[in-house]
């Protein structure tokens, strides 16, 4: 069974913790598992690429790098950073919702 997250791709998140504390972005993809996100514009690296048909010239590419769920946080829709809940919707479907506001999260 695989683990609940507190996250979804497509929410956007603040990085409470490491080196990029502060910074906030759009979560793009989830590793369940490894219990990892990559999220856009946010622990960025460089990636050395050999030349290939797509890319002849090859070079130093930037991109996302995972960064471990604990360290983020969801934005709710007010734009501050909470914690989620989740609760029966008419006794059907669960419904992610702000601890702080209590407003239902999209």
């Amino acid at each position: 069974m695989q683990p609940k997250l507190h996250i979804k791709k497509g929410d956007i998140v603040k990085v409470i913790a490491g080196n990029f504390k502060g910074k906030q972005g759009k979560v793009l993809f989830i590793a369940i598992k490894k219990r990892k996100a990559i999220v856009e514009n946010v622990n960025m690296v460089s990636k050395h690429s050999k030349p290939t048909t797509e890319n002849p010239k090859g070079g130093i590419i930037k991109k996302e790098s995972p960064i471990h769920i604990s360290n983020l946080m969801i934005i709710d829709n007010n734009g501050t950073p909470t914690r989620i809940g989740r609760k029966l919707n008419n006794n059907k479907k669960l419904i992610r919702y702000s601890k702080k506001t209590g407003e239902e999260i999209k």
